[in-house]
């Protein structure tokens, strides 16, 4: 008899619980405002209305414009985990006069970004954002993905990077530096360890290379360098999908013991740091991820610290590259069967507040991730998207080909 009071009991005061939890915004719409807070820099006058502002949910995305107070008004939401973007590009003049600056400036982008956050019920979200200035020599294109030859194997040698120059003059890159962010299935630092150990001054590296130093190596405006781990024609593996590389500037060359075809006329990339002692040449993850740094300085690259993973004292080391010599970053996330998982970004926000990714979870497809077409200057020069943000500036593309951003 006691036993059966107190399961009625327990049935009871669940049926109470259940009866108090209002469901009713489950499935029902709501409504946000996002308010943009503008950098630290600006002490004069800046214009709050005109930006767009971005909520991404997977594959979809919803844009709104702010008002004169900086507000962008988002109706009909369906409740959801979002992640929030804003970006636009300031003038020379522009710059000047928001930030009361005479600095000689190229261009500049404000950039804002939050990712992963819960809009279930109306509210306000406060979204702070960051300047820029834009850079000259920018990363343009990462092909990573790999492919299957012409019997069905996999094709991993095509693989390539692609910088750009943006400017309207030729810029000598020799000395110039390219990292390979740490990769690993589990991350060797999450940000929040970063920001612990390090106070966010530092991104760790897994490789880094050079452009020799030696010789002057001219980009003209508008002119492009390719970096390649094979400088040879791989469309005879795979006509569709692969490129000729022969004409590439530079080569990672591998001195494995099963090396990839290298090219004797090709320049050699000088490797700096490896954390892999049999691993010479680019290692980029077919599957990704695969962030990307470039950089410039004068310091001696080769005596940065290193570190183990977070909290261990064996094992792998990577390079700790101040943030501050980071001239352009992207970065490039696994694209899982659970969706991108923004918690494995390596790059802070002020490097790239989004991310680029292939479509396939597992690469071997073909697909180059590559900066979309911004603008034509009157000299017929393109002018590649660079707002500070990878979700804005990359697509995917399986027939562009090295020195080409408009399919």
């Amino acid at each position: 008899m006691i036993r059966r009071l107190y399961i009625l009991l327990v049935a009871c005061g669940l049926f109470a619980l259940n009866s108090c939890v209002d469901f009713s915004d489950a499935t029902g719409e709501t409504s946000a405002r996002v308010q943009l807070l503008m950098p630290k820099e600006f002490t004069g006058n800046s214009t709050f209305a005109g930006h767009e502002v971005i909520l991404q949910q997977g594959s979809t995305r919803i844009s709104a414009t702010t008002d004169a107070n900086g507000v962008a008004t988002f109706n009909g939401l369906i409740p959801d985990v979002y992640d929030i973007s804003c970006s636009w590009e300031l003038t020379e003049a522009e710059y000047h006069q928001a930030t009361g600056s005479n600095q000689a400036v190229s261009g500049c982008t404000v950039s804002g970004s939050q990712n992963s956050l819960l809009i279930k019920e109306e509210q306000t979200i406060s979204l702070s954002t960051q300047l820029s200035i834009n850079q000259d020599i920018i990363i343009s294109k990462i092909y990573y993905a790999g492919s299957k030859d012409n019997n069905n194997r996999n094709y991993m040698a095509g693989k390539y990077i692609e910088i750009y120059n943006q400017s309207n003059k030729a810029i000598d890159v020799a000395g110039f530096y390219i990292g390979l962010v740490e990769a690993e299935s589990t991350q060797a630092y999450t940000l929040d360890n970063l920001h612990e150990a390090y106070a966010d001054s530092v991104v760790l590296l897994k490789q880094i290379f050079r452009i020799p130093a030696t010789t002057s190596h001219k980009v003209a405006a508008g002119g492009s360098v390719l970096i390649v781990n094979s400088a040879i024609d791989h469309t005879a593996n795979n006509t569709s999908m692969e490129s000729d590389l022969s004409n590439a500037d530079f080569e990672a060359k591998d001195y494995s013991s099963n090396p990839v075809q290298n090219n004797p006329a090709t320049p050699a990339l000088e490797l700096i740091y490896t954390m892999y002692p049999s691993i010479s040449n680019l290692n980029l993850v077919q599957s990704g991820p695969c962030g990307v740094v470039l950089f410039h300085t004068d310091e001696d690259v080769s005596a940065l610290p290193t570190t183990y993973a977070f909290g261990k004292t064996s094992g792998n080391q990577w390079k700790l590259l101040p943030k501050r010599m980071i001239l352009d970053a992207v970065e490039v996330l696994s694209n899982k069967a659970t969706g991108i998982d923004v918690k494995t970004k390596r790059l802070y926000d002020d490097l790239d507040a989004g991310y680029t990714y292939i479509n396939s979870a597992s690469g071997r497809n073909g697909e180059v991730v590559y900066r979309k077409t911004s603008k034509k200057a009157d000299d017929g020069r393109i002018t590649l998207m660079d707002t500070n943000n990878s979700s804005n500036d990359f697509q995917v593309s399986l027939t562009i080909k090295p020195r080409e951003y408009d399919e």
